[in-house]
């Protein structure tokens, strides 16, 4: 009888994942939070006609797919600065929709904290890797 195993002998091994920082999976969490918000906002500005549909269901969808996509290129410092533009962009949505600014003002906040617990997080994990010579995470 034959031995039954759940791969082929012709698989190809598992790729390995990139491991990812902690201030990198803060971010995109941050940015994916916007994301789902702007849809909200998108919504709100058609529905308040506070702008053209054109306007409020054009610049929405590519505010969200900005907010993707960068939260998929956080691993490269330029990706976090692309972040820290969006942030801008954000608040300045509160032209459109004063409501914004205080919505906006908490994201911001979402994000600072985020990039400042990553950092610390990040420090700890290579200072406890540097101390014990391993390549385990605490």
């Amino acid at each position: 009888m034959e031995a039954v195993t759940d791969t082929p002998a012709n698989a190809k091994p598992a790729r390995q994942r990139r491991e990812r920082s902690a201030t990198q999976s803060l971010l995109s969490i941050a940015l994916g939070l916007e994301a789902v918000v702007m849809f909200f906002v998108m919504l709100t500005a058609f529905g308040l006609k506070a702008v053209s549909p054109g306007v409020a269901f054009g610049g929405g969808i590519a505010f969200i797919v900005a907010l993707v996509l960068v939260s998929g290129l956080l691993r490269h410092q330029w990706g976090v600065w692309l972040g820290w533009a969006l942030q801008a962009a954000l608040i300045a949505t509160g032209v459109l929709l004063p409501a914004m600014f205080f919505v906006a003002a908490i994201f911001v906040g979402i994000w600072v904290f985020c990039f400042i617990k990553g950092r610390q997080l990040d420090r700890a994990k290579a200072a406890f890797i540097s101390a014990n010579n391993t390549k385990e995470t605490p």
